[in-house]
């Protein structure tokens, strides 16, 4: 070989000379960079050497050895108030490797790998939380004094703080309680012995990192606990229902699941709780989906019909299909619209009215039923001048009773002011309890009728006819099972001595169910006046539909307004549910929330 060939051939396998730069100090440990390279034999892309058979690429500078990562920068400190930490020091950078050789080829040398970049330090997070977001705390059971009460906390800085407060010994393992001593975190003071409770995101009510301390119910407790959780930086106390509303942000509820909710904790009746279980279950927007899904295949159908109307025969096979489909779902939405109201009665209660002549006991029959003198009763004629109304249980079944002032042609304006008062308070009855004097009415069907009729109650609404004063009646009397011209039932009791009591609220119970229903059969009911709402928007819009369509199903209509027809249907289920445009009510539907819920 020539002497110039050796001494290029030396020069291919003898690289540049070393860089050993010192790196900038401070700059955290991005990790030794694998002595990176040592970017070995990289070389001077060597020459050409025997050209022959390539070369063996040099050992790629062993890739650095990716470096000692850094330690990914310890993630600093969380800090007192989150100082960011400072940023990991960012490695030794590795001088680039020599150059390989580029072996016996004409093909330029492989360059070895550039040593894996050491990872740079992750800075700390602020305080407690840890990550982005705010973290909220609550007293989630009843406030005031009781054997055990609840704080909860939710959001990423839930465990920081459930190991401030109650560590060490560190976290309890997932969803099973821990006896742990309860520690102000900035005196180290005891403030309690009680259990806690550690439910990681997403298995928890609010789909977040939550934290539970259930501790004594002593105000000093609570107070104590709480201002410690206010103290941790991160933290702060929550509004009005917002738990629930970061559970519905994160799917774990839709909208008619949290007023299900929101009823079941306002529950007062066995008939209102079981409604409100099944709202909360589900029952109720899974129907609601169900019509969603049918509305977005007879819209997939008659956007395809759009699309490819010149295939022969499509709207033969596919519009037919699409309007029956549309034409049942509107039934079915009016059928669920004709509910009588039985689901919002149970929801907030009958209202019923007591309403009669004056002195006929109405005032007497009020406390008679809630058993306690909550009104004023006086021989004398017209005593009750305002409207007083009082929540009863009657058969598990919520009812809002009001005692009014006597019916007759008032005498002063004080009493005008108490008849017009009353007049309007019967107008809004769910039930009308029309009680008369036994002993001076007649019991024929035909007087009984004029009696009801001289009260003027609203057409079509439930009435009850009471006679009362049965006890000076003398062993005789009407039966209470006679009914009245009009078809109400009758009923004869005594407030005074409370005969026939038992079978007055055997007859309020079953008008009661008549107008709630059974909660536990059938398709869930309407609770709430908006859902009433958009499902009337929802059924003019199919009514529109089939309108535009016509009964023939031919495609002679405008699709295109047809099928946004369809979709304003759709949209108006959507926001029943919370899954279409849900931000204009929801404070609206939170705001009505407990604190800690």
């Amino acid at each position: 070989m020539a002497l110039s060939g050796i001494v290029r051939a030396a020069r291919g396998r003898w690289a540049r000379p070393l860089s050993c730069a010192v790196p900038p100090v401070g700059t955290g440990d991005r990790g030794h960079r694998g002595h990176t390279g040592v970017r070995v034999y990289t070389g001077h892309t060597g020459d050409r050497g025997h050209t022959g058979v390539p070369g063996i690429p040099g050992d790629g500078g062993h890739t650095g050895v990716r470096g000692h990562t850094g330690h990914t920068g310890d993630r600093g400190h969380t800090g007192a108030t989150g100082d960011r930490g400072g940023p990991g020091h960012t490695g030794h950078t590795g001088a680039p490797g020599v150059a390989g050789v580029a072996g016996h080829t004409d093909v330029p040398g492989v360059p070895s790998a550039p040593g894996a970049p050491g990872v740079p330090g992750v800075p700390s997070a602020p305080g407690v939380p840890g990550v982005a977001g705010d973290t909220i705390f609550a007293l989630s059971s009843a406030p005031g004094r009781c054997g055990v009460a609840v704080i909860r906390a939710s959001g990423p800085g839930s465990q920081g703080a459930l190991r401030s407060l109650a560590g060490p010994p560190g976290l309890p393992p997932p969803r099973l309680l821990a006896l742990r001593s309860i520690r102000d975190p900035r005196t180290a003071e005891t403030l309690d012995r009680g259990l806690v409770v550690w439910f990681p995101g997403p298995h928890s009510f609010t789909g977040e990192d939550c934290a539970e301390l259930h501790v004594h119910g002593g105000p000093a407790v609570i107070s104590g606990v709480l201002g410690a959780l206010g103290r941790l930086p991160g933290l702060r106390p929550a509004e009005p229902g917002e738990f629930s509303l970061r559970a519905f942000r994160r799917g774990k509820l839709d909208l008619t699941a949290a007023e299900g909710l929101r009823d079941l904790i306002g529950a007062e009746t066995e008939a209102q709780r079981r409604q409100a279980l099944r709202q909360l279950r589900g029952e109720l927007g899974a129907l609601y989906g169900t019509w969603s899904r049918a509305l977005t295949q007879a819209l997939a159908h008659i956007e395809a019909l759009i699309d490819f109307s010149e295939d022969d025969g499509l709207g033969e096979a596919v519009l037919p299909r699409a309007l029956g489909a549309v034409r049942a779902l509107e039934r079915e939405i009016r059928a669920h619209l004709r509910d009588g109201r039985r689901g919002e009665r149970l929801r907030a209660g009958v209202r019923a009215v007591i309403a009669g002549p004056p002195n006929a006991g109405k005032s007497s029959l009020l406390n008679l039923l809630c058993r306690r003198p909550a009104a004023i009763v006086s021989p004398v004629a017209g005593t009750t001048r305002d409207v007083l109304e009082v929540p009863l249980d009657i058969g598990g079944f919520p009812l809002l009773l009001s005692d009014t002032a006597g019916l007759r042609d008032p005498r002063d304006p004080l009493e005008r002011e108490g008849v017009t008062r009353a007049r309007d308070r019967l107008c809004q009855a769910d039930l009308v309890l029309a009680v008369l004097d036994v002993t001076s009415v007649s019991p024929t069907p035909g007087s009984l009728g004029a009696a009801l009729a001289a009260l003027q109650p609203p057409p079509d609404t439930p009435c009850v006819l009471v006679l009362n004063k049965a006890d000076l009646l003398g062993g005789q009397g009407v039966s209470p099972s006679a009914t009245c011209a009009q078809g109400h039932p009758v009923t004869l009791l005594s407030c005074k001595t409370g005969q026939g009591l038992e079978a007055l609220l055997e007859l309020l119970g079953q008008q009661l169910a008549q107008l709630c229903g059974n909660p536990l059969l059938g398709s869930p009911s309407l609770t709430q006046t908006r859902h009433s709402r958009h499902l009337e928007a929802c059924a003019t819009a199919l009514s529109r539909f089939g309108d535009i369509i016509g009964d023939t199903g031919d495609i002679s209509g405008d699709l295109a307004v047809a099928a946004e027809q369809l979709r304003v249907a759709r949209r108006e289920l959507g926001r029943i549910t919370g899954s279409v445009g849900a931000d204009d009510i929801l404070d609206v539907i939170f705001r009505d929330f407990c604190v800690g819920k």
